[in-house]
């Protein structure tokens, strides 16, 4: 079985100059763990929601203004993002994407065209375990 067949094609991203706040809208919105960010549509990160609880979990601790945690809500998120992202073709076999998870501890995987890069699906733990599924 090949990513292709599992990956969830045109993900959901955020662009480079977008918000913490707008993050943790879009995957509360979108019930989702992982968001592909771009600027201009080129791959740089990822941002997980783990990566938002912490750096907000902390800050609701220290913070007891309102007005405070607005403003840290403000950063943008290309201070958060993950940009070290490990990618895999579509064409990459599913089993050699769950041995990647495990060896980097990540939930999820941008799919970009092998030929010019472009972002063009992501694959989850989620997406892995639904395909390990139906071969038991």
């Amino acid at each position: 079985m090949i990513v292709q067949d599992i990956m969830t094609p045109n993900p959901i991203t955020l662009e480079v100059t977008e918000t913490v706040q707008d993050a943790i809208d879009m995957l509360n919105d979108m019930d989702i763990r992982h968001i592909p960010v771009v600027d201009n549509g080129v791959l740089v990160g990822m941002i997980s929601d783990r990566d938002l609880r912490d750096f907000s979990l902390p800050m609701m601790v220290r913070f007891n203004n309102p007005e405070e945690v607005a403003k840290r809500c403000k950063t943008g998120i290309a201070k958060l993002m993950y940009s070290d992202v490990v990618t895999v073709g579509s064409e990459a076999d599913v089993s050699e994407v769950a041995e990647i998870m495990i060896d980097h501890k990540i939930g999820a995987i941008p799919v970009c065209d092998e030929v010019e890069g472009n972002l063009i699906g992501i694959v989850s733990y989620i997406d892995v375990l639904r395909a390990a599924t139906e071969l038991f």
